[in-house]
């Protein structure tokens, strides 16, 4: 997560942090430290199902990697999750790899937080690795994730597990090179490219905006070749409880704006949700134009904007532009309290952290905002499972803005 509020990255401004973290964590000694690093623990989802996962890696050899000029091929990897029948007693997936974790560290995009104070490796999720799939209640409607930029696949563990456990088949998707760190099969690590790409284009605004579309471009090549390749990369066990006709996408910041504009070039995806993404070139949400074809043009399939408090269409001109031109349905909400990163697992692991290394209560506000776990995390959850619900399974289901005192739908939503 980039501490900014914005679409795509700020690579000066997560090296400087991760600079102030380092002296920080030397200047400033915790009992924790002695005790060794600090272990967390996701919370387990809300849905009937267990669920199961399989990570897998995918190479486009019809494309050129657009970060790393010498490589012919793009390389990707993916996690899926889905509806297990049980599990089997197989074991509970980690979050992050170790190459993960430690490429999770040395970039360190939290907020006057130690990163390096925390065992990334050593937590788990709720999802178990090869665990049979549940046959007796799909097919599954189809939903991939794309996290903000920066970001690993991982971090979006805790909505991605739940929508699973709720009956969908998740696809979890890393960016090679935009990711902090890619761990492959073999334990090869391919780390971000974005803070160098970044230094070279300060302080030229129209270099960074080249690279911010660039950033989105790459994403959204790599979501439509994810798309091309799932009929022949899912496991075979997989492939009778996944309906590919009924494909939904969502994402958190840069996340967000890629599952909107593949919703634009791509009509495979049905229904999309943007987690607090800015849909145009800008470094921050209240910047006006250099927009998006998705902004400027619109979409005519169903589409969700789930903002952090204070962002909607009065305050994101982006917004604003994709609303006036979409024909389709459309659902906006603000979470009160909400800050960037709460639509994210650091919602739920901040305030550990916090706890373990005695970090002061304005450290959490500035990653995760005021509105406490308890709160925030059920009710992202139920804003995603119930538009998903209504727009890929065709359930009636009422939102959950009718009774959530923390969700507001300001004007002009």
């Amino acid at each position: 997560m980039l501490t900014r509020r914005t679409a795509l990255l700020s690579a000066v401004a997560a090296t400087a942090l991760s600079a102030v973290s380092a002296r920080t964590a030397s200047a400033t000694p915790s009992a924790a430290s002695a005790a060794g690093p600090v272990r967390l623990t996701l919370p387990a989802p809300g849905g009937p199902h267990p669920v199961g996962t399989v990570s897998l890696r995918l190479v486009d050899t019809a494309r050129a990697d657009p970060w790393i000029t010498a490589q012919p091929y793009r390389e990707l990897m993916i996690s899926i999750r889905y509806p297990a029948r049980d599990t089997g007693g197989q074991p509970r997936a980690p979050q992050m790899l170790p190459g993960e974790a430690a490429g999770f560290i040395a970039v360190n995009n939290l907020t006057d937080v130690p990163a390096d104070k925390v065992d990334w490796a050593a937590t788990r999720t709720h999802a178990h690795e090869d665990a049979p799939a549940d046959r007796d209640h799909g097919p599954y409607p189809v939903v991939c994730y794309s996290p903000g930029t920066g970001d690993p696949r991982s971090l979006g563990t805790t909505l991605c597990d739940d929508l699973a456990s709720r009956g969908y088949v998740v696809v979890m998707l890393d960016h090679t090179y935009d990711a902090t760190a890619v761990q492959f099969p073999g334990g090869r690590v391919e780390r971000t490219v974005l803070p160098a790409e970044y230094d070279k284009a300060y302080p030229d605004k129209k270099r960074i905006r080249a690279l911010l579309k660039k950033t989105i471009d790459v994403r959204v090549a790599d979501t439509r070749f994810l798309l091309d390749e799932l009929p022949r990369a899912l496991p075979r066990a997989l492939r009778g409880i996944s309906d590919l006709d009924r494909i939904g996408m969502f994402g958190h910041s840069a996340g967000g704006f890629t599952a909107l504009q593949t919703m634009h070039e791509d009509r495979r995806v049905a229904a999309g949700a943007n987690m607090d993404g800015v849909v145009a070139y800008v470094p921050d949400d209240g910047d006006s134009g250099h927009l998006s074809t998705v902004a400027a043009e619109g979409l005519d399939r169903p589409f969700l904007l789930l903002g952090k408090d204070g962002n909607d269409l009065s305050t994101v001109p982006s917004w604003n532009s994709l609303w006036r031109h979409s024909r389709g349905p459309r659902e906006g909400l603000t979470l009160r309290g909400a800050e960037h990163a709460t639509f994210t697992d650091e919602e739920a692991l901040i305030p550990q952290i916090a706890r373990r290394l005695g970090l002061p209560r304005a450290t959490v506000v500035k990653n995760i905002g005021t509105i406490a776990p308890a709160r925030a995390i059920p009710v992202a959850r139920a804003c995603l499972a119930s538009f998903f619900d209504r727009r890929l399974h065709g359930r009636e289901v009422a939102g959950p803005s009718a009774t959530a005192p923390d969700l507001r739908m300001p004007r002009p939503w």
